[in-house]
C-alpha cells in the first residue's frame, strides 16, 4: 500500500477494520481508494449448517467498501455506511473467501463501491453494493 493510503488506514484506527472485522479474521491484501481487496475464513464465520453465514459475507463487503470511501474521502474525514445490499449466489464451507471492492461512484458527500466476494475456486459466492456518506470529522 502507498505511504499516504497506509497512514490514513492508521489514523482510522490501525488495521481500520475494527473489533468486529479483527474477530472475523478479516486481512487486507490491497488498498486504494479505487480498489479494496481483503480476505477472511471461512472457519468461525458459519451459520448452523456449515456455510459461511450471508451476514460475515456483509461484515467483510462493508469493511471493504467502508475503507475505500473513507481513503476516498481522504484526511480529516469519515466515511459512514448508509446502505448495503448483497446476493447470495453459492455457499462456501472450507478456506477463505475474497472480497474485491471498486468505486463505482466517489464524490464529495458520497461513495459508492460495488464488492464481489468469491471462493478459493474463484466462484462467486456474493454481490454487494455499499453506499458510504462522506463527512468531516468531528472536533474532539
Amino acid at each position: 500500500m502507498e505511504n499516504e493510503h497506509q497512514e490514513l488506514l492508521e489514523e482510522m484506527g490501525g488495521d481500520s477494520m475494527g473489533d468486529l472485522g479483527n474477530r472475523m479474521g478479516i486481512e487486507f491484501v490491497e488498498a486504494t481508494p479505487e480498489r479494496v481487496v481483503g480476505r477472511m475464513p471461512v472457519k468461525g464465520n458459519t451459520q448452523p449448517y456449515g456455510l459461511l453465514h450471508g451476514g460475515a459475507s456483509c461484515v467483510l463487503a462493508e469493511t471493504l467498501g467502508s475503507v475505500g470511501s473513507a481513503l476516498h474521502a481522504g484526511q480529516g474525514r469519515i466515511a459512514v455506511g448508509v446502505e448495503i445490499n448483497a446476493t447470495h449466489h453459492r455457499s462456501a464451507t472450507e478456506g477463505f473467501v475474497t472480497g474485491v471492492a471498486t468505486r463505482v461512484h466517489g464524490g464529495r458527500t458520497l461513495a459508492t463501491y460495488d464488492i464481489v466476494i468469491t471462493d478459493d475456486r474463484d466462484r462467486r459466492v456474493c454481490t454487494a453494493r455499499l453506499t458510504c456518506m462522506l463527512r468531516d470529522r468531528p472536533s474532539e
